[in-house]
């Protein structure tokens, strides 16, 4: 007697999606974009390559949805610190939020965004783009803030905000380097309190 099949034959097993965009986004951040190879990437996912470009598209698609899920996770300190009363208390927020996130025990140290922008070839150029575009929004936000404070008399009227929000980014950026190659998290944070030691105030 023939019976019916319960489902399709030869059917992939499935997996978490969202499991796999976390673990990506770990190699990514880890080894930068032209570090982290297609090996590498499928195998922390715990998926195969044609499996990968089903789901999420090339490498570069890929990167994207790290950046994406990095900005809205561990890079999330932005916006919080953004709200904060002050210019200090923003530019204070901004970098021990820095300091914070290149330096968990649980979590690759550096900041992704910087270390897939530290090499990236001729055949990167679009991830290169992107990643110009993802500091870019980030500078933007800070000196609009800042552009706020002024405004606002919270800090001194002849206080150039573009200037002073792309200081603040250059300490932020390199803070994460340092952290890349090992500097602790007191010593990154004794240095970000020495630079705020001369904020401008009103």
């Amino acid at each position: 007697m023939e019976t019916k099949q319960s489902g399709p034959i030869g059917r992939p097993r499935g997996f978490d999606a969202d499991e796999a965009l976390e673990r990506a986004m770990l190699v990514f951040w880890e080894h930068g974009y032209e570090g982290a190879s297609l090996a590498s990437l499928t195998n922390a996912m715990g998926i195969s390559t044609t499996s990968m470009y089903a789901a999420f598209g090339n490498k570069e698609a890929l990167f994207r949805r790290a950046l994406e899920r990095y900005t809205e996770g561990p890079s999330a300190y932005l916006p919080r610190a953004l709200e904060e009363p002050t210019a200090l208390g923003v530019a204070t927020a901004i970098l021990a939020g820095t300091v914070r996130t290149t330096t968990r025990p649980a979590q690759p140290n550096g900041c992704l965004g910087v270390q897939s922008a530290l090499s990236v070839s001729d055949s990167g150029q679009e991830v290169r783009d992107l990643l110009v575009v993802w500091r870019d929004n980030g500078y933007t936000l800070i000196r609009e803030r800042f552009q706020q404070a002024v405004d606002e008399g919270d800090l001194p009227p002849e206080t150039d905000p573009g200037l002073l929000a792309r200081h603040l980014t250059a300490l932020g950026y390199g803070i994460a380097v340092q952290a890349a190659s090992g500097v602790g998290r007191d010593e990154l944070q004794e240095m970000a309190d020495a630079a705020l030691r001369n904020w401008p105030l009103s």
